[in-house]
């Protein structure tokens, strides 16, 4: 963490064209994100529907991943986002591992780091073991939202501070992580899915007001999810 006691990192899922504007943006700030990849399913387009809305759900291009995600991490969320503590063990390590070799080859350096897919219960005690035992994955990240920023033992069942959407929690949170007189390891670790910025036509704006108030600090190190935690 560049000799700096406190950290802020971003984590995003899926790898979806709303990226490129989330990227675009976090650049302007100078902070630093962590891209989860399915690889099996890059290039595929979908659409989601959000209270009557339909949403672009369009995965990056294979060919243009290396470009996307310059300057950030790209990690794992396994090849077609099954909910992994439903499979066999063996399928859990091709699932995770292979997905690693292919965003491997795809950026060019080797992929470490990784999210649990699917919501709910994603994850457990019995899958992160086989993770940790059997892939080269080193850390994962939940999607429990801990509102805590105190470094964790357990990096395999890794809980992030705080959701994106929750725009007001995240505000609170960034006003107290900027006046914390840290004397060890803090680190505010923020999640969620670029495509859901157009759930409304304010959450640009609004993330975009929370990365104002977060920049540009000098007792803060800004970096991707493994610079921060390994």
């Amino acid at each position: 963490m560049n000799n700096k006691q406190k950290a802020i990192t971003f984590s995003y899922d899926d790898g979806v064209i709303q990226d490129i504007r989330l990227i675009e943006l976090m650049n302007q700030y100078g902070l630093k994100g962590t891209f989860n990849l399915n690889s099996e399913v890059l290039g595929t387009k979908g659409m989601l529907t959000y209270e009557g809305k339909k949403i672009a759900h369009y995965k990056i291009h294979p060919q243009d991943v290396p470009q996307v995600y310059e300057g950030h991490e790209v990690a794992v969320h396994t090849l077609t986002h099954p909910n992994l503590t439903q499979l066999p063990p063996g399928e859990v390590i091709r699932q995770v591992e292979q997905d690693r070799l292919n965003l491997s080859e795809l950026v060019g350096y080797e992929v470490v780091g990784m999210a649990y897919p699917c919501g709910g219960v994603n994850n457990d005690e019995r899958t992160a073991d086989i993770i940790k035992e059997h892939t080269g994955v080193k850390y994962s990240r939940t999607i429990t939202s801990n509102g805590c920023f105190d470094k964790q033992e357990n990096l395999y069942r890794f809980n992030p501070s705080a959701y994106h959407l929750d725009f007001d929690r995240l505000m609170e949170l960034g006003r107290q992580f900027i006046e914390l007189d840290a004397q060890t390891p803090q680190i505010f670790y923020i999640w969620g899915h670029s495509y859901e910025m157009d759930y409304h036509p304010t959450y640009w704006q609004r993330l975009e007001e929370f990365f104002q108030l977060i920049s540009n600090k000098p007792d803060i190190f800004y970096g991707t999810n493994r610079e921060v935690l390994l």
